[in-house]
């Protein structure tokens, strides 16, 4: 089943938001995306979070899960309201603390089907993140769809 993803820069504006919905609304409607997974540390991923949430009400099969870096047992994290659930990728136990969240990130676009972007400047861990889905892109694993790439959006 395809599933999405969401990396973006952490002070992303808010005037991303209709950007973000529009992109998860065509994947809803002309993919078949049920599944929706996003991070939790910055405003992307609030916005990102906000916008599937909206969504939820006109588009009940959808679900949104908060991806945790860190192991539950050890980072105690409840899931947000409205959330379906919370999902630590596998392997994410071996993974020094320094480097749990870009691999967690990293975990989670090797095992998507759909990557929502908004990464404008490239000397980020954003956009090393994107550097990687590219590699994946070129060879048919994942598509991108980034919204700083797109008309009228703000950066």
């Amino acid at each position: 089943m395809p599933s999405c993803f969401f990396i973006g820069h952490r002070e992303a504006s808010a005037l991303i938001l209709p950007y973000i919905k529009s992109a998860v609304e065509k994947l809803i409607q002309e993919e078949k995306v049920r599944d929706f997974y996003v991070g939790g540390y910055g405003n992307f991923d609030r916005l990102s979070g906000e916008a599937v949430l909206q969504l939820k009400k006109h588009f009940s099969a959808i679900r949104l899960y908060r991806v945790l870096p860190y192991h539950p047992a050890d980072h105690r994290k409840e899931t947000p309201d409205g959330f379906d659930g919370t999902y630590y990728p596998d392997g994410m136990e071996y993974v020094p603390r320094q480097y749990a969240i870009s691999r967690a990130n990293r975990a989670m676009i090797d095992q998507s089907t759909f990557l929502i972007s908004y990464v404008w400047h490239p000397a980020s861990n954003a956009g090393k993140l994107l550097d990687y889905a590219r590699t994946r892109e070129k060879k048919g694993l994942i598509r991108i769809i980034n919204l700083s790439d797109m008309e009228g959006a703000p950066k």
